[in-house]
């Protein structure tokens, strides 16, 4: 079986595409330190949006004995990851539900 790439994907254009991504970067201070993973993002991410797709980017950093903490929030590398990826990403800190669906709603193709 060969290994499958976004060539594959064919035509994206108005699609929703979904990418797990790892977003645990170190931090000091409440800014990252260093944007090596965010880096790497950047070519399929710009690949997707580039060809019309709506990019969706799931990420966590954890929710210790099931707490939301604002310290681990992912809303906490959101300014370095739209400077990385030149484009404005929108936060949406549910994971399903009507917030997920009217935020997916507003996405114009390539966003």
């Amino acid at each position: 079986m060969a290994f499958r790439t976004l060539d594959d994907l064919g035509d994206i254009k108005g699609k929703r595409v979904f990418v797990r991504v790892d977003l645990n970067v170190p931090m000091a201070d409440g800014r990252v330190t260093d944007e090596t993973r965010l880096r790497a993002l950047l070519p399929t991410v710009s690949e997707l949006a580039d060809k019309g797709a709506k990019v969706l980017l799931l990420a966590h950093f954890g929710r210790p004995k099931g707490a939301k903490h604002s310290e681990m929030s992912v809303s906490m590398v959101l300014d370095a990851l739209q400077d990385v990826l030149g484009r404005e990403v929108m936060f949406v800190p549910e994971i399903a539900g009507d917030i997920v669906a009217q935020s997916i709603g507003i996405l114009a193709d390539g966003d």
